[in-house]
């Protein structure tokens, strides 16, 4: 009898978990790791699906003897438990990767960057979903690439939103569709504080790409022009830019032009008016460019595309809409959890602005948006444990600065600060684990406290 490989999934999260599924779907041993505390909801369905797994340390032992291991992202590589298996020359893959080896005949587009990534994953699969095409929404957004694959039937399209931790650990991902939106410095602990690690990080999207897949890129960012000036990409390449002078005439990409979005592929040109979308803000005309581009190369016919933009509302916690109070517009943008997010936040507002601002600071340096916080905001409401940095940096940029320690608090200094006509927006451009579980749980307890005004 043939011996079952066996395979160690490091990390029990949503891509943890659904890498060990997947594997159990497939016939292979499987054992999951976390040093940390499993979630009661994931503890359940490990153990209905016979499972086994370890909780609260690694024992290295069981791990080493493991054929394949599947490291979770948030997994650093510089871990002690990675070093030693390291060590061993052991393989050890992203579960990414691991879903990759078993999407059979199903096509992928995969989108990465510093911001918005979710918003354009989201509306990539809606615009395909809307068109007929059989796509699915997974990856870093919702449901794990390895549980889609292990719960579902085969779709013909995969949209995956990827952060660069999962991309670290590829070995052979290759989407037929890749997406790069922009780069910011984020996350630079992961990466020895060096940006061009980053940089590189976030390009892995094309490291397996062959000379017939697609890279859409925006040809407006700084960081993602320099990397393509030194280095030689694989793919085609098509560009999204808001300058049309950008894209020599006939290149494939996509640019806005008067009032519209034209998208170029093959030759061929669809557009969307900018009055059609329902998502605001320039950030989300590159989130526009990018979905038609990347539904164009899936298929999407450029008669469907007027109305599958438009039937998109968004992501909840992301610009989000709330309530208007006695004049008094509330906008939940829970998920902007870095300066650049709170930037492309207050870009797109077209009233004066209470910002609730602050959380786990992440060693921000919030003259990046001094000059926005000047143009558009009157008051400021700080919502986390450790607001000296956001006092220190803003107090001469704003009539008023007020400080807060909850949701209820905050919107209802926001409320008070606020002259019919504002919007008061949640943009906090810091981590959410000070006062709360996540940016789901803020956005939610913002939300409440908005209808209980």
């Amino acid at each position: 009898m043939e011996q079952k490989l066996k395979i160690a999934v490091l990390g029990a999260g949503e891509s943890g978990n659904g890498a060990a599924l997947l594997a159990k779907s497939k016939g292979y041993e499987v054992l999951v790791s976390d040093s940390g505390i499993i979630a009661a909801s994931i503890r359940r369905e490990l153990e209905d699906a016979a499972i086994p797994f370890e909780t609260g340390g690694h024992t290295f032992s069981k791990i080493a003897d493991s054929d394949i291991i599947v490291k979770s992202p948030g997994i650093p590589e510089k871990a002690a438990v990675i070093k030693e298996l390291r060590a061993l020359n052991k393989e050890i893959i992203s579960e990414i990767e691991w879903g990759f080896r078993f999407k059979g005949d199903s096509k992928i587009i995969a989108i990465t960057g510093t911001n918005g990534k979710s918003t354009a994953t989201a509306l990539t699969g809606h615009v395909l979903q809307q068109a007929g095409i059989n796509a699915l929404v997974g990856g870093n957004i919702g449901i794990s690439f390895a549980r889609l694959l292990a719960t579902k039937p085969l779709a013909e399209w995969y949209v995956l939103e990827l952060s660069s931790f999962q991309l670290d650990d590829i070995t052979s991902f290759r989407p037929e569709v890749g997406v790069l939106l922009n780069i910011t410095p984020d996350h630079l602990n992961r990466y020895d504080y060096d940006f061009n690690k980053y940089v590189a990080a976030k390009f892995k999207i094309a490291a397996f790409q062959k000379d017939e897949d697609l890279l859409v890129v925006n040809a407006d960012d700084a960081a993602i022009a320099a990397y393509l000036n030194k280095h030689q990409i694989k793919p085609k390449i098509a560009k999204i830019t808001m300058n049309k002078e950008n894209l020599k005439p006939g290149e494939d990409g996509a640019f806005k032009e008067n009032e519209a979005l034209r998208m170029r592929l093959n030759g061929e040109i669809s557009e969307v008016s900018i009055h059609d979308l329902k998502i605001k803000g320039q950030h989300n005309l590159y989130n526009s460019m990018a979905a038609g581009i990347s539904a164009r190369a899936a298929g999407l016919r450029k008669e469907k595309f007027k109305d599958c933009f438009s039937s998109f509302e968004g992501l909840e916690h992301r610009l989000e809409f709330v309530a208007t109070v006695r004049g008094v517009d509330f906008i939940n943008d829970s998920k902007g959890t870095n300066l650049n997010s709170v930037w492309f936040a207050l870009e797109s507002m077209k009233k004066p602005v209470v910002l609730i601002l602050g959380g786990q600071d992440k060693g921000n340096n919030y003259d990046e948006i001094k000059d926005l916080v000047e143009e558009k905001v009157h008051a400021i409401v700080c919502m986390g444990l450790e607001n000296e940095p956001i006092l220190k940096a803003l107090s001469g940029s704003v009539a008023q600065i007020v400080e807060t320690k909850s949701a209820k608090d905050a919107v209802h200094a926001a409320y008070a600060l606020a002259e019919p006509g504002d919007v008061v927006l949640l943009s906090p451009g810091c981590a959410s684990f000070d006062l709360f579980k996540n940016f789901e749980d803020r956005g939610t307890q913002f939300k409440e406290a908005v209808r209980n005004l």
